[in-house]
């Protein structure tokens, strides 16, 4: 389903009117088009399948350590308020038979955060697209963001962040788990 530019640019103009403004004045006259613009970059994923980007794997070669990725920048928009929220995610996985190169762990994480999202299932959609992409023998997958929605409004908390992890296979066991969060943790 393709993006309706035209139906995002009436609805902003409604609801710049709703708020008593006049959505033709020069400072909002572009307004709805500048926000259909950004709703087609922040919801892009939509129509993608973030598998697709596990699909050309290499053998591992008896190699079966952890493989963790940090520090993936990312950015997705809370489905409550429709207000942003950024962070980093941590993403590991012991390989099974097979391996991908890590340039295809960010698109994974991109893909599945340009949609209308909750941190916690973002977490959860990681993990479960690099279990049917990879068939690894755990993935862990680790979310500190901030969100709009908590330092913008009601709490206005400015300075927290909101950490969720989704685990998998053995790195759903404490001590494994453990060890790789370690890992996460040790770089700073």
């Amino acid at each position: 389903m393709a993006i309706d530019s035209g139906r995002i640019e009436a609805a902003v103009a409604e609801l710049l009117s709703a708020i008593g403004e006049n959505p033709a004045r020069p400072g909002l006259a572009s307004t709805p088009r500048r926000i259909a613009e950004a709703y087609s970059e922040f919801f892009s994923g939509l129509d993608s399948d973030p598998v697709e980007h596990l699909r050309e794997t290499v053998p591992t070669e008896g190699t079966g350590e952890l493989v963790l990725l940090r520090d993936i920048e990312f950015r997705s928009i809370c489905e409550h308020h429709l207000l942003p929220f950024l962070g980093v995610a941590h993403v590991a996985y012991v390989p099974g038979d097979r391996i991908v190169g890590l340039g295809r762990l960010p698109r994974v994480v991109e893909t599945l955060a340009s949609r209308p999202q909750l941190q916690e299932r973002l977490g959860e959609e990681i993990a479960d697209a690099l279990t049917a992409g990879l068939d690894p023998q755990g993935v862990l997958v680790v979310l500190d963001a901030v969100h709009g929605c908590v330092t913008a409004r009601g709490a206005r908390q400015a300075h927290s962040s909101t950490v969720t992890v989704a685990s998998r296979g053995v790195l759903a066991d404490p001590v494994q788990r453990a060890e790789a969060m370690a890992l996460i943790g040790g770089h700073e």
